[in-house]
């Protein structure tokens, strides 16, 4: 099989699972801190065989290496338990779309400690993105239809796209190490912070219960690590990007499906403006068409 046919296949298969963690989180039926404990918990014991079985725990970890990711699982930490508590209160498919905003996060963090240039496009991109998240505040949701606390939930998803654009810089720092080895260490340092914190002395006593935890740890950490990282060593970057929105599509569908949460219209247009800003971030689209160099008359024979 082609490799960039077998990449586009990790690749959606990915991103199809993570469309789904919404479900997972919401039917554990446990508290946001010992959700992410446990994703964290059943994540790492996958993860260190996956790593052992690569070989990649021999002579690659280094003190600085430990240090810059879990600084990294730190912020990955956050991101996730801001994202999880956001669910119930902004529903999984306002709070996926408000989450895809990480682009422009990670674009501000370019030109405040980069310098990058913020180019005429990408502010064009930014401005419509802001606007569909004006959308999607104004838009009043149902009475029962989701949580109470709408908008903080909507404050929750940003703040968990922040802290993924937190985690992604610092990641930038630790090229040519394993991704795998990355996201074991990042587990590893959320089972240490959230140890002290997790529910321990009343465990889950319904299998369901653990079926969902494990889930979240095996599947939706483990598995689909494997499946993203290999996709990314066999796809352009440009692939890489556009299959990345089946991740927010899928969830989208998937609270419609199972929890019956129906996007106004006003937050239909503004959950696509977002996807269709980042789409356009990403994939580096042009909105304005560069004008051709002018000729010198001195060039002219």
């Amino acid at each position: 099989m082609d490799n960039t046919v077998r990449g586009t296949i990790e690749m959606t298969a990915a991103m199809a699972i993570l469309g789904t963690i919404g479900w997972f989180v919401v039917m554990s039926g446990q508290p946001i801190m010992d959700v992410v404990f446990w994703r964290c918990a059943f994540g790492a014991v996958t993860l260190l065989v996956i790593c052992a079985a690569l070989g990649l725990l021999r002579g690659r970890l280094t003190l600085r290496i430990v240090a810059i990711a879990a600084l990294g699982g730190a912020a990955i930490v956050i991101n996730w338990l801001l994202l999880f508590s956001a669910f119930s209160r902004a529903s999984i498919s306002i709070a996926t779309a408000v989450y895809n905003t990480q682009p422009f996060m990670l674009v501000g963090f370019g030109a405040l400690f980069f310098g990058e240039r913020l180019t005429l496009t990408k502010l064009t991109w930014l401005g419509i993105a802001f606007a569909g998240m004006l959308l999607i505040v104004q838009a009043t949701p149902d009475t029962g239809d989701v949580g109470s606390d709408y908008f903080t939930g909507i404050a929750m998803a940003l703040g968990a796209a922040f802290f993924w654009a937190v985690a992604a810089i610092v990641t930038k720092k630790l090229k040519g190490t394993p991704p795998h080895l990355i996201a074991l260490i990042q587990v590893c340092v959320g089972v240490v912070i959230l140890a002290p914190f997790a529910n321990l002395s009343d465990l889950p006593a319904d299998a369901w219960n653990w079926t969902m935890l494990a889930t979240l740890g095996i599947v939706h950490t483990g598995l689909m690590y494997i499946l993203m990282y290999g996709a990314i060593q066999k796809l352009p970057t440009h692939l890489q990007g556009s299959l990345s929105f089946i991740y927010p599509v899928v969830a989208i569908l998937v609270d419609v499906a199972a929890f019956g949460h129906r996007l106004h219209p006003a937050q239909v247009i503004g959950a696509a403006a977002i996807l269709v800003a980042a789409a356009g971030m990403n994939l580096g689209w042009s909105l304005w068409r560069s004008k051709p160099p002018v000729e010198s008359p001195q060039a002219v024979k």
